[in-house]
């Protein structure tokens, strides 16, 4: 018979910390990859900040969260994408029971259209993005992971992605990512990084003052329509 592999710490005690309501709520605040006072996260939350206190201590103790401390303010975040990647796959579960019509969602459209994974593009927006450099043979995929053709490489370079910096980094070139609201994959990992970035570098994409939430401007909409053929409606239909 086949060992079971050595998965370290235990995985009931890190489903557990997860699969609390107030954890959650604690832990999905922090999805964007942004860092926040022990304050804020209470009032998302909508419990005491003795609460959170409490439960924040618990979930860095798991190795769930960081705790980052300048001067007088003490700041958590996710220890890692890791997490976010945990919490992505999650959330696409909880959403996978039948839904009432093929165009019903619990997901609020503005979160829906696009958002941040971690540090990534996603929502229908990234999961557009993706399906668009899959069909220009810019991307190819395999059952985990995208990877750059020679037209691909081209075309990053145009965009003014630093390919090399991509290449270099320690992490996953570029992950097939789980998107929970999709259902589908949108392009994650250090390439995926890269191009957000890049896209807000150029004013594409910008913050819709909400924590996770992203607004493609005017000149985002001309970018990807005149870059790959894609066009938007204001309420963030593809054409």
């Amino acid at each position: 018979m086949e060992t079971l592999p050595d998965l370290g710490p235990d995985l009931s005690t890190v489903a557990a910390l997860i699969g609390d309501p107030t954890r959650s709520a604690l832990l999905i605040q922090l999805f964007d990859g942004a860092a926040r006072t022990a304050g804020e996260l209470a009032l998302g939350a909508g419990i005491s900040p003795q609460v959170a206190s409490n439960q924040l201590a618990r979930l860095r103790n798991g190795g769930l969260l960081t705790l980052e401390v300048q001067g007088r303010h003490r700041y958590y975040r996710l220890s890692g994408r890791e997490v976010a990647q945990a919490l992505e796959v999650l959330s696409a579960l909880t959403l996978a029971q039948p839904l009432p019509s093929p165009r019903a969602s619990r997901v609020p459209l503005e979160l829906r259209f696009a958002r941040t994974c971690y540090d990534h593009l996603a929502g229908e927006l990234g999961v557009a993005l993706t399906d668009a450099l899959l069909e220009r043979d810019i991307l190819r995929e395999d059952a985990r992971d995208f990877y750059l053709t020679p037209v691909g490489e081209t075309w990053f370079a145009d965009l003014e992605v630093d390919l090399g910096a991509v290449w270099r980094s320690r992490r996953v070139f570029a992950r097939r990512c789980l998107d929970w609201s999709e259902r589908r994959p949108h392009l994650g990992g250090a390439l995926g990084a890269a191009l957000l970035e890049r896209l807000r570098e150029r004013g594409w994409l910008v913050s819709a003052g909400q924590p996770w939430t992203l607004r493609l401007t005017v000149a985002g909409a001309a970018g990807l329509e005149h870059e790959l053929g894609l066009r938007f409606s204001r309420g963030g239909e593809t054409h």
